[in-house]
């Protein structure tokens, strides 16, 4: 054995509400896991105590992977810092036009967009152009490029987006820029990097979001890397579902939108693939959101894009669909009844019963009035459970529904779930997949206290809950491949495609998605490439993934995309088709093992506690601890663990597995 076994790695989440780490010792089966409370304003500072809640010194930790949403938050609370555009002369207005649509097609009291990106004031028009196929129409010159400057100093911004027009096809002009302003603003983002692709706005609406991004990103890892210097064992999840190095992320921070749910979802992966389920929504409900995303034959869905504050982030990432619902999540009784979310207690002051100030109801005090949270137990060490809070906090609202406490906070736990029920939806009904025929993983902290609920509403049959739930996000982060990915549009029709060109644009973008791996001491043997064609109909607008190899095969690519198009909308002709973009990914495969089972700090007492479930009300509940349990148990229960709580109401039961997965099923009548 090596001595580069001998180290701890790491991996932790950085929620709204809290900072979990899982740390994994590579010589031996130990591992440990923690919670601590998150710093929105000092997030290194929260991860560097996570560290130390698991038992670490910082010299003990020679690889540390991270998943965050603090660029997702920025972006959706409108913290961005300020930002210029550059665009070719005649198109500076691109993110003012937008798309037609309205944001509401039927309120006429709103505006019907929200406003750019970037004010007017801070738009550029360059004079140069290209044409479809890259070719240059208007050179760029020396005298434009020093009016730019000249205008860029007098902004006083410190962050600029590029973004010219067919730069996807021919960055020539762009590069220029990014080689003449480096010395002129702090941070410069090219479209050609960000978002490589045709569609305008989308494009430039990414880069911008990019150079908003930077500022953000730059500083916090840099400290990072100065607080913790480990060198390459620094890394961060990215929104495709794998580990990227520090320095890509630099370069392009808008990677890490969505990062931390993408690291529950790709742990899921590998479970589903370990389980053999053809099938799989992962069900990941934290303190401030609930992510769900489809896992079908081992592999999560992908999605070229999504919208993020009314606007289009267009990149390839994991088609993750979140909803503000998680256990922070504030309950109102409006109008029209109780209300769950979008607004979220956060981590401070947090719900009522963490007994830190909170002042309004929440699902977490609902789920401690029903009993399902011990009141001995103190979360991340600091925060305990105070159900008498809860109680009180939850009482108008039982008041003024004329319910008792017990029957408003089981009201409340059936909108939550059904607030969930409608985000499986998302990813299955519209994607043609039948929801009861898959398997429920559920993880995150409140995730197993709502999964058999929310099973029974939508007609799912089976539920796991994983071996080390609580933290799974931040175990992804350990199980996930180090990769990058490259995605570029190609727009080459099947019938008479030019092989040679194509394959050569192919094998560039092997290059350049190799080349962060391989900067990082990842040997070129050790890479795998996945190369997925990006393909639809002539008179289509949008594209479908269809997966291929090289040589590439034309006649395979072309049944293989007529067959997928046949399962998605039910009709395939023989229209002629087009491949729009070439999607790469470079990976190198992980070598940490998932179903290492993860060892709490500390026991959890077990006995009988008063739970209330749908039909049942105030009953005596067992109490059971996780680590003990070897046989099937029959609700009611509560399985409990030091950092997370799994709800066994009457009518289902729980069997562990040798690896510490629970397999959760409906009692036969």
């Amino acid at each position: 054995m090596s001595s580069s076994d001998n180290h701890w790695e790491v991996g932790t989440d950085i929620g709204g509400t809290f900072t979990d780490i899982i740390a994994i010792r590579r010589d031996s089966a130990e591992a440990r896991i923690a919670k601590v409370p998150s710093r929105p304003d000092a997030p290194v500072q929260a991860m560097l105590e996570a560290i130390e809640a698991v038992g670490l010194r910082k010299s003990e930790v020679k690889r540390f992977v991270h998943g965050t949403t603090r660029v997702t938050n920025a972006i959706v609370e409108g913290r961005l810092p300020k930002v210029a555009l550059v665009a070719t002369e005649g198109f500076a207005d691109v993110l003012e036009i937008a798309r037609y649509r309205r944001r509401d097609l039927y309120r006429l009291d709103i505006p019907p967009k929200s406003p750019p990106l970037v004010p007017p004031e801070r738009c550029f028009g360059l004079a140069e152009r290209l044409d479809h196929e890259g070719r240059v129409l208007k050179a760029l010159d020396e005298a434009e490029i020093e009016r730019l400057v000249a205008w860029l100093k007098q902004t006083g911004v410190q962050s600029v987006a590029v973004a010219l027009l067919h730069a996807y096809a021919n960055p020539v002009h762009e590069k220029m820029l990014g080689e003449r302003l480096k010395d002129v603003v702090a941070h410069v983002s090219l479209s050609h990097e960000v978002n490589p692709e045709a569609r305008e706005y989308e494009r430039t609406s990414a880069t911008v979001f990019n150079a908003a991004a930077m500022p953000i990103a730059v500083e916090y890892l840099s400290e990072l890397e100065q607080r913790l210097p480990i060198g390459p064992g620094l890394q961060v999840f990215h929104s495709a579902g794998a580990m990227i190095p520090i320095s890509a992320v630099k370069r392009r921070p808008l990677v890490m939108a969505m990062s931390g749910p993408a690291a529950g979802v790709s742990a899921s992966v590998s479970i589903a693939r370990q389980l053999g389920t053809s099938r799989m929504l992962t069900f990941d409900m934290g303190g401030t959101t609930t992510d769900v995303c489809l896992i079908v034959d081992g592999q999560a869905e992908m999605t070229d894009g999504r919208m993020l504050g009314d606007k289009p982030l267009r990149q390839p990432m994991l088609a993750v669909h979140s909803i503000g619902a998680g256990g922070g999540s504030i309950v109102r009784n409006g109008p029209g009844g109780l209300t769950v979310g979008p607004e979220s207690a956060g981590s401070e002051p947090g719900p009522a019963c963490y007994g830190r100030g909170g002042h309004e109801p929440t699902i977490t005090d609902a789920n401690a009035v029903l009993g399902y949270l011990n009141p001995e137990t103190k979360l991340g060490d600091r925060i305990g459970i105070d159900i008498e809070s809860a109680k009180r906090i939850i009482d108008p609202i039982a008041h003024s529904l004329g319910l008792s406490l017990t029957e408003t906070a089981l009201g409340i736990i059936k909108v939550a779930n059904a607030t969930m029920a409608r985000a499986l939806r998302r990813v299955t009904v519209e994607r043609g997949i039948d929801g009861r025929d898959c398997t429920l993983l559920a993880f995150g902290g409140g995730g197993p206290m709502h999964a058999a609920g929310l099973a029974d509403l939508y007609g799912i049959a089976q539920v796991v809950v994983p071996s080390a739930s609580s933290a799974f996000s931040a175990l992804g982060c350990l199980t996930a491949d180090f990769s990058f990915l490259q995605q570029q549009t190609l727009r080459a029709a099947l019938d008479g495609i030019d092989l040679a060109r194509v394959s050569e644009r192919i094998d560039t973008l092997i290059v350049d998605a190799s080349a962060p791996l391989i900067a990082n001491g990842v040997a070129k043997a050790e890479i795998q490439v996945e190369l997925v064609a990006l393909m639809r109909y002539a008179a289509q607008n949008d594209a479908i993934p269809v997966s291929f190899t090289l040589p590439l095969d034309v006649a395979t690519l072309k049944t293989d995309f007529l067959t997928r198009h046949q399962e998605l909308f039910g009709y395939a002709t023989g229209e002629p088709c087009v491949i729009e973009s070439v999607r790469v990914q470079a990976r190198r495969p992980s070598t940490t093992v998932v179903s290492r089972p993860a060892t709490a700090a500390r026991a959890v007492s077990s006995g009988q506690r008063t739970c209330s479930f749908d039909g049942f009300h105030d009953i005596a509940t067992a109490i059971i601890d996780r680590a003990s349990l070897a046989e099937t148990v029959s609700g009611p229960a509560i399985i409990e663990d030091a950092w997370s709580t799994v709800v066994v109401p009457p009518g289902w039961q729980a069997k562990p597995d040798v690896a510490g997965n629970l397999f959760l099923t409906r009692r036969a009548a």
